[in-house]
């Protein structure tokens, strides 16, 4: 599998695991205090070809991402559930430990954050949801997260990863009952 984005990813180890899964070229931010040079060379890829943001599912890639799509809108974002970026034996977390296979999906899953959606769901949606406070929440918003491929995100930050993907009020819907039907035959 060919792709034509260039892929930002976090380290030496994140590249390795990328093209054993696809043919890509990368460009590591080597951690997430990213420095003005790093971001202009992630700039000038999205210019000529595109950019796909593959960071680890955890605060310093979140953080990493949030930076570049602050400062370089239009840029697609890949995301991998925590448990499929695990490694086998031993600690750690990061995209250098999702399988090849697992790494496809979600390059083709990648979509374009925009933080100028319009706003269709509302905190409230949420609460009613049970994505927000109260038992059984954080395990609602990593099976939403992984449905909607938007990944994981914390109670506060739910809404705005809902706005900035454009999350259509129906498609949340669809899957706040794929949900709810999951727990109800468990």
């Amino acid at each position: 599998m060919k792709i034509k984005e260039i892929i930002v990813v976090e380290g030496k180890d994140d590249t390795t695991a990328i093209r054993r899964a696809v043919d890509a070229d990368t460009i590591e931010t080597n951690g997430s205090a990213i420095n003005a040079d790093t971001i202009e060379q992630i700039r000038n890829a999205q210019e000529k070809r595109g950019v796909i943001v593959f960071t680890d599912p955890d605060f310093p890639g979140e953080k990493i991402r949030n930076t570049i799509a602050e400062k370089i809108p239009g840029c697609k974002h890949a995301f991998i559930p925590k448990e499929l970026a695990k490694p086998k034996s031993g600690r750690g977390l990061g995209v250098e430990h999702a399988s090849p296979e697992v790494i496809r999906e979600a390059l083709r899953d990648a979509q374009v954050m925009d933080a100028a959606a319009e706003e269709e769901i509302t905190q409230e949606d949420l609460l009613v949801a049970g994505l927000i406070g109260g038992p059984g929440a954080k395990e609602r918003r990593e099976k939403l997260g992984r449905l909607l491929k938007i990944g994981y995100t914390n109670g506060k930050q739910l809404h705005k990863r809902l706005m900035m993907f454009q999350v259509k009020r129906q498609d949340f819907a669809d899957a706040l009952a794929e949900i709810l039907k999951e727990e109800q035959d468990a």
